[in-house]
This record gives structure tokens, C-alpha cells and sequence, in this order.
């Protein structure tokens, strides 16, 4: 998304709700400018706005993504997908779909330990797998804490549809995260795209006998 337009979606996807002039700050524009552009994307049904208060004065906008918005990021081939998990779960019942994740579950496990073979820090074993992540379109992303907790953040769910018709693939990322980030880290999901919230989102804490 080169343009203007595509990097406020880009920004709004990424960093959640923001003010028209915290996006002029970060893409150089002027405030102007950058409140033409949501209003053109507003107009589009991409973006919607909600007066409320950013510091002193009057309330200003709060630029948020709309379902339509979300949609621009696409999901890998949703359609087919949702039609594939509900044929093998005619065909072969639950048992037979929680099978055929468990198997997906240990191939992805494989080839994100193969990758982190090389890498015994927890910090590079996030980077490794940010970046495997973002490969496959999760527009992911991790950060640090004041408290040395780490946050791994997922932008985006390339396979949403899929992961809402069938939820035992959310169960399997998360127990594929907790073997490859290690035995001495604990890790819970605190944000899920599928529960209403914008992103997914883990914490991830270093365990006490391993600090």
C-alpha cells in the first residue's frame, strides 16, 4: 500500500484507533492532507470516526478501520478454505478435522524449530518468529515491556475465515507458539481477533527458575 491513502489503512491496521494529526506526525503530512485523505476513505466506508478528547481543547477524531476496512487486508483464499474444513468434517466428522490440525500443527511446530535451531535467546527466537509470521501474512510484530514481559503481536489473520470455522486452528498456533518459544517462557493469548478485538496478541514472561 504505497499510497497515502493505503499506509493511514496500513497505520490503522497496525496501531489501532489514532487521531488525524498523530497520522499526519507519523506519515509526514500535513493535518490537512491527512484529514482529506480519511474523509475520502470515510466516504469509501473504510475508515469511521468517534469524536473524543486527545489532550487539551476540543475532542478531535478518532480514526478507526471498518469491517470493509479490515477486508482490504486480504484472507488467503477464505472461501475455499471454509469449504475444504466443512468437507472433511462431513466426511470424517471432528474427530477426523482435529487429526488432519494436530498434523499441521506438527509440521508448522518442525519447520519454526528448524529455523530457530540457531537462536537461544528468547529475543531472537521472536524475531525468527516475527518474521516466519509475516511471511505467511500475519503482519506480525514484538515488543519489550517496562516489566521485561515480552507482547508478540499478530496485525492480521490471513486465515480468519478458516480460523472461525474451525477454532481448533487458534488451539493449535497457540500450543505451536508455546513449543517453539521454549520450556522457560509461559505465554497466554490476551488479545483474539476472533473474540472482537483488532489483533491477537500474547504475553510472554520468562519463567522464575529460568531467570
Amino acid at each position: 500500500m504505497k499510497t497515502t491513502a493505503g499506509r493511514i489503512l496500513f497505520e490503522l491496521k497496525t496501531r489501532g484507533p489514532a487521531h488525524t494529526i498523530a497520522l499526519a506526525e507519523r506519515l509526514g503530512i500535513s493535518r490537512q492532507g491527512a484529514r482529506q485523505q480519511l474523509e475520502s476513505l470515510a466516504a469509501e466506508g473504510l475508515v469511521t470516526a468517534e469524536a473524543k478528547a486527545s489532550g487539551v481543547g476540543r475532542p478531535g477524531n478518532l480514526w478507526s478501520l471498518t469491517a470493509a476496512g479490515h477486508a482490504r487486508f486480504p484472507d488467503s483464499h477464505a472461501r475455499m478454505t471454509v469449504d475444504l474444513i466443512e468437507a472433511v468434517r462431513g466426511e470424517f466428522g471432528e474427530d477426523g478435522l482435529d487429526r488432519l490440525i494436530s498434523r499441521r500443527e506438527r509440521e508448522t511446530t518442525a519447520a519454526y524449530l528448524a529455523a530457530m535451531s540457531d537462536a537461544p535467546a528468547l529475543s531472537e527466537r521472536l524475531d525468527r518468529l516475527a518474521a516466519l509470521r509475516c511471511a505467511e501474512g500475519y503482519m506480525a510484530e514484538w515488543t519489550q515491556g517496562q516489566d521485561g514481559s515480552y507482547l508478540f503481536i499478530e496485525n492480521h489473520c490471513p486465515v480468519c475465515a478458516a480460523a472461525t470455522a474451525c477454532q481448533g486452528l487458534c488451539r493449535a498456533e497457540l500450543e505451536t507458539f508455546r513449543t517453539v518459544l521454549g520450556a522457560d517462557c509461559g505465554i497466554e493469548r490476551i488479545d483474539h481477533i476472533l473474540a472482537g478485538a483488532r489483533r491477537c496478541a500474547y504475553r510472554i514472561t520468562k519463567r522464575a527458575e529460568s531467570v
